[in-house]
């Protein structure tokens, strides 16, 4: 419940200030009484159990770090919700942010890189082989400049070293691409 005190100043003003009764007893049960449905809402934001756990914990630990900035007790779940709520969308952001990469090398270098070791295996290495097969038998007027866009050359690098507009060495790339997706196509890949 709120009280309101009126407080009387020397100069007769008046001011008024809502002091917050709930004592830490009170707040904590009043927390553990709303924990079945915090962790349903988590259930409902993650879509795993385990993670809805970690969330309801990080949850009720913040309310109680900042109980004293609860001052509506007839929105105490409400309150809590959001606290949740802010919890999983800055915790998916930090993983968001984590998971990105930023290259700051020339021509993007680094996100070209594979991460995985799955080109030792003998599929991957069939499916390389067809791959560069399907590259050798390509024209030369196209296979140059698919080659050097592939070695990471830019367009009008590509277009300045062979003297030709931009336009056409776009188009011998997409016509290069196109061929080798119907080649892998008939070997099954």
């Amino acid at each position: 419940m709120t009280t309101s005190i009126v407080l009387h100043s020397k100069n007769k003003q008046q001011s008024t200030f809502n002091k917050n009764n709930m004592t830490a007893l009170e707040f904590s049960t009043n927390l553990v009484g709303q924990q079945r449905f915090l962790e349903g809402y988590a259930r409902q934001l993650t879509g795993n159990p385990d993670d809805a756990k970690d969330l309801t914990q990080e949850t009720f630990l913040k309310a109680l770090i900042h109980r004293e900035k609860f001052v509506n007790q007839n929105n105490f779940k409400a309150w809590l919700y959001t606290i949740m709520k802010n919890i999983f969308i800055n915790n998916y952001r930090r993983i968001k942010k984590e998971n990105t990469i930023i290259d700051q090398t020339d021509d993007l270098y680094y996100l070209n890189i594979s991460n995985s070791n799955s080109d030792t295996d003998p599929e991957s290495m069939l499916n390389a082989k067809e791959l560069e097969n399907g590259i050798n038998s390509l024209d030369a007027d196209f296979r140059k400049p698919f080659d050097m866009y592939n070695d990471g050359f830019k367009y009008k690098e590509i277009a300045d070293a062979l003297n030709l507009t931009i336009g056409t060495v776009k188009s011998r790339i997409f016509y290069s691409r196109k061929k080798l997706m119907e080649n892998m196509k008939e070997f099954g890949a």
